[in-house]
């Protein structure tokens, strides 16, 4: 056994002194500081990771808009006829989409609302199976998002009133207010779907902006729109089959979201990471508190010939022993936590400590996604920033005079 090796471990040794607490603060914080940044970090990822799905799920990857004088797309049919047939291409959905308001018995809603194809729709959206009643967009009617619902105060069966935002728009015509039925309630587990989409016919879209023929867009869905090389090819092919239109990509469209997340989550990692920082200058004080007590044998081995650098190598690995435990503990507190995050957040919530409120994040359960690259990124810091540790007191215990250290 290396002679540094030795030592470190004769020093680690409990013992009933302040030396012994300190180093078992030590690990503790390197413990708590790498588990909550794992945490944090894999609560982000899996936060973006849902997000990103259900952005995927309900709102098209991509999005064609004329680039005409005006808003309408004419043709749509055999427009999306040919879109489908490029490989790549899952479905295509001619649409109307537009701010209208709703009122019922008082209650007023702002929601965007979705004339679509019901024969085309169920390939673009998935939003599963209906809360209540189903996707019946025959004759006057509409489906309604669930939070949307709730905050109008209405169920299947009610009547609610539509305004065109052609009332505001136009001076010339007057466009009276519909009456439609409310067929069917859906739940996207998201709640900025919920609350601010309706679904209604084509036709009926077109009624109630005043147009007799055409689209506003055509929304896309692909077969692969995480993987960017193939989705960059599928959306080059779409372009060129549509040179009328202009090409909207869902990282275009969302981009600020999700540039918000990745600097919400960097930011967040590194505030946190002064955690693990702060705990390892406890590291740094218990070797400072070691050396003071072990002067006089540092003084010894130094007039016995042991050289600086075995007596250096001694108390690094007496510090780099204190980060490695406190970084394998942290590891495995993390992991236990992840695996039990719900049960977590649902024993809180009896307490009424509300952790994820759907209200404010828009998710239903505390989604996470532990990567490797981001455990190997904390490690590392911890590492680097535990050696620096390490070698302060190190080099001063190192640098003692065996004369003066031996009288100490």
């Amino acid at each position: 056994m290396p002679f540094s090796l030795f030592l470190a471990l004769k020093y680690l040794k409990p013992k009933r002194s302040v030396t012994s607490v300190i180093t078992c603060v030590s690990v503790i914080g390197v413990l708590l500081g790498v588990a909550v940044v794992v945490i944090v970090r894999a609560v982000m990822t899996g936060f973006g990771d849902l997000w990103q799905e259900k952005i995927l799920d309900f709102k098209p990857h991509v999005t064609l808009q004329s680039r005409g004088p005006g808003p309408v797309i004419r043709g749509e049919d055999a427009l999306a006829d040919r879109i489908a047939a490029i490989p790549g291409v899952f479905a295509v959905s001619p649409e109307i989409d537009t701010p209208v308001m709703l009122q019922w018995r008082g209650r007023v809603s702002t929601p965007v609302i979705l004339g679509v194809d019901p024969d085309r729709m169920g390939d673009v959206y998935k939003i599963g199976k209906p809360r209540a009643g189903a996707f019946d967009l025959e004759g006057d009617s509409i489906v309604l998002g669930i939070d949307l619902a709730r905050s109008l105060g209405v169920w299947v069966g009610d009547d609610v009133t539509v305004y065109s935002p052609k009332t505001l728009a136009s001076r010339d015509e007057i466009f009276l207010p519909l009456k439609w039925r409310v067929t069917g309630i859906f739940s996207s587990g998201q709640r900025d779907y919920d609350a601010h989409f309706a679904i209604c016919s084509l036709p009926n879209a077109r009624d109630l902006m005043g147009l007799e023929e055409g689209v506003f867009a055509l929304h896309v869905k692909t077969d692969e729109p995480a993987n960017a090389p193939v989705f960059d090819a599928v959306c080059s092919k779409i372009a060129d089959a549509a040179p009328t239109c202009r090409v909207v990509t869902w990282r275009q469209a969302d981009r600020e979201i999700f540039n918000a997340l990745a600097v919400e989550k960097n930011m967040t990692a590194l505030l946190l990471l002064l955690v693990t920082v702060v705990a390892l200058f406890c590291v740094m004080n218990t070797l400072l508190v070691l050396t003071v007590q072990k002067t006089s044998e540092v003084g010894l081995l130094k007039a016995l010939g042991f050289s600086k650098a075995k007596i250096m190598g001694a108390f690094v690995v007496h510090g780099l022993v204190q980060v490695t435990t406190g970084v394998i503990l942290g590891l495995a507190a993390a992991y236990a936590v992840l695996c039990n995050l719900q049960n977590i957040v649902d024993w809180l919530a009896r307490f009424g400590v509300q952790v994820f409120p759907k209200a404010v994040y828009g998710l239903d359960a505390i989604p996470y996604r532990l990567v490797a690259e981001d455990v190997v990124w904390v490690v590392v810091i911890v590492y680097v920033f535990g050696l620096l540790a390490s070698l302060i007191p190190a080099f001063l215990a190192a640098s003692k005079n065996p004369v003066v250290a031996l009288k100490g």
